[in-house]
């Protein structure tokens, strides 16, 4: 009975500690300042790291400490209990004379095993309970930016809060040379931040609450990024969401963390924390970009202006899947070179670009692709129409005829 009521003091103590973990992380994430200097932490993952990225938001410094909570309740539980039992095998062998007791049960003992396994889970499960709750409350958010995951980039959607209306692709940034090839080896040096780069970063203002709203284009995916304790699945006709409120500035990486296809390795998200100020700034200058980019539907370009235009389009967007060569993959995706579909009716490759296309004869659905403007539609269509072998009839499409199709 005695040791009974020391587990119980001992866990009683284990039990208050985790009482002041909540006050303990919000200490530590409200320190504010830039990020690596006030953690040590990069915002993405280190060499040969053996334990959680440092916390830069409130909820993660409370998931780190939850982590280290129930690892040394475990490692006390694992002493404990192998430390009695090989103490017994030893100090009680029958070779020293001992002989086994002879009694059949222990009201003492019995009370001890109930009550302390109860009072440990429940100084595990208070702290971690309510953790999980603040982690889905996503009430009362600053901005709320939809993210869309698809094969393999990331669409982001800023739907209210300052920098509405703002919405852009976010694709691997890491040079194709520095990835190499099956049987062939990179040509340049891969860097710190090897598929860890995109060419346009999500820009979010520092202490303000992120709501995240994510959905899927064609398989899930998920959003993650280590540093917030954010991973959320991203899933076609489904809207999941979840939030961060970043107490540092700086550059945190993420990857998606759900197996969807080929290219799964190569579906980066990265997240800039910048100042009220600073977040202002990249909103007026997201937005003017934006406006430049936007060009009027109506406007007649010449084949030579769509193909340029096209290009570009085809390498951030489609050769990932359809090769920078037009051949596509064998038994994976389907080839644009001498493609029936780009050599034929336009109006047929207009749809599949709007609306996807699921043909049976590939395991890989082709999705749609309405997110990008009208213009960079046609650009690309001409350009897979005057690329590699192809050579139909309708060689040019314009930006009103997609107009005309999503109607």
């Amino acid at each position: 009975m005695t040791l009974a009521k020391r587990l119980t003091s001992f866990m009683l103590g284990f039990t208050m500690t985790a009482a002041g973990i909540a006050a303990r992380a919000a200490e530590t994430a409200g320190n504010g300042g830039t990020y690596g200097p006030a953690t040590g932490g990069t915002g993405g993952p280190i060499e040969k790291q053996l334990n959680l990225q440092p916390p830069a938001t409130r909820i993660a410094t409370e998931v780190y400490d939850l982590h280290t909570w129930m690892m040394v309740v475990c490692l006390v539980i694992f002493v404990a209990v192998f430390g009695v039992m090989f103490y017994s095998i030893f100090k009680h062998r029958k070779s020293l004379g001992h002989k086994p007791a002879t009694f059949h049960e222990s009201t003492a003992v019995e009370i001890a095993w109930t009550v302390v396994p109860f009072l440990i889970v429940i100084g595990m499960a208070l702290p971690a309970t309510r953790t999980v709750v603040g982690m889905k409350d996503t009430s009362n958010a600053d901005i709320t930016i939809k993210v869309t995951g698809m094969q393999w980039k990331w669409g982001y959607d800023y739907l209210s809060g300052e920098g509405t209306g703002i919405s852009f692709l976010s694709n691997l940034a890491t040079p194709r040379a520095q990835v190499g090839a099956p049987g062939f080896a990179p040509t340049e040096k891969r860097g710190d931040t090897y598929l860890m780069d995109v060419d346009n970063e999500m820009v979010v203002p520092v202490h303000k609450k992120i709501r995240i709203v994510t959905t899927a284009a064609d398989v899930i995916h998920s959003w993650s990024i280590p540093a917030f304790a954010v991973k959320q699945d991203a899933i076609p006709g489904f809207v999941r969401d979840t939030w961060f409120k970043a107490e540092h500035t700086g550059t945190y990486r993420g990857y998606c963390s759900e197996l969807c296809g080929k290219e799964h390795a190569f579906m980066p998200i990265v997240v800039r924390v910048v100042s009220d100020a600073d977040y202002t700034a990249w909103v007026d200058g997201k937005k003017k970009e934006m406006a430049a980019l936007a060009d009027d539907p109506n406007k007649t370009f010449t084949i030579d202006e769509l193909k340029t235009r096209g290009e570009k389009v085809y390498t951030a967007n489609c050769a990932v899947c359809h090769q920078a060569n037009g051949k596509g993959v064998p038994n994976a995706f389907a080839p644009l070179d001498g493609s029936p579909v780009v050599n034929g009716d336009k109006a047929a490759q207009i749809h599949v670009l709007l609306n996807g296309q699921k043909s049976g004869k590939y395991p890989a659905e082709m999705p749609a692709w309405k997110q990008l403007s009208d213009t960079e539609i046609a650009a690309v269509i001409t350009y897979t129409r005057n690329s590699w072998s192809n050579k139909p009839e309708q060689n040019i499409v314009q930006p009103a005829e997609i107009v005309a199709a999503r109607k």
